[in-house]
């Protein structure tokens, strides 16, 4: 995947010590990973890259909201998100970024691209479910919801279903006969 590079972090010419950098994203970041469940994004970024003699320690953290499509009635919300996300980059022979808290990069690199980890730290920091919150509420107006209490099943027939016709109580009867 092509990188992109404004999320490219020079290290090379940093003292060592903590160096800080702001980003906001939007949906085209989003859109470069071919991720289309967003309808808006309005998030702010926070990297503390940490650079030490031999490694460097990244901390991201987000916050702020998604458009997204409510699970049960398609309705579009905004979605609060936070999280955060620590990594550490050392340097190996070659380039590996197979471990979740470790990225390996060759010697001699200059720069670490942090887009990936920061997708990725955010798409895990969606609910596995997306209700809307007039749901809950019982506040949200929706035809999707108007036609789910419409087909939910009564009370009478339940209490139909539920009185026994009297030829199951003979074969009751032959396992209680033993």
């Amino acid at each position: 995947m092509k990188e992109m590079k404004e999320y490219t972090i020079p290290f090379v010419g940093l003292k060592v010590g903590q160096h800080k950098y702001d980003f906001n994203l939007d949906k085209k970041f989003f859109e470069h990973f071919e991720y289309d469940e967003f309808h808006q994004v309005d998030l702010s970024l926070k990297v503390v890259l940490d650079k030490k003699p031999n490694m460097l320690e990244i901390d991201l953290s987000f916050e702020g909201s998604v458009n997204v499509s409510c699970d049960r009635t398609n309705e579009p919300f905004d979605l609060a998100l936070n999280g955060n996300y620590h990594y550490v980059v050392k340097f190996g022979q070659e380039r590996d970024d197979m471990h979740d808290e470790l990225v390996i990069l060759p010697h001699g690199a200059y720069q670490v691209n942090i887009q990936q980890q920061v997708y990725e730290s955010i798409v895990l920091a969606l609910p596995s479910k997306r209700i809307h919150p007039g749901i809950a509420e019982g506040t949200l107006e929706s035809d999707v919801l108007k036609q789910l209490e419409a087909l939910k099943p009564n009370g009478t027939d339940q209490d139909q279903s539920d009185s026994v016709d009297p030829r199951w109580d003979g074969l009751k009867k032959l396992l209680t006969d033993k």
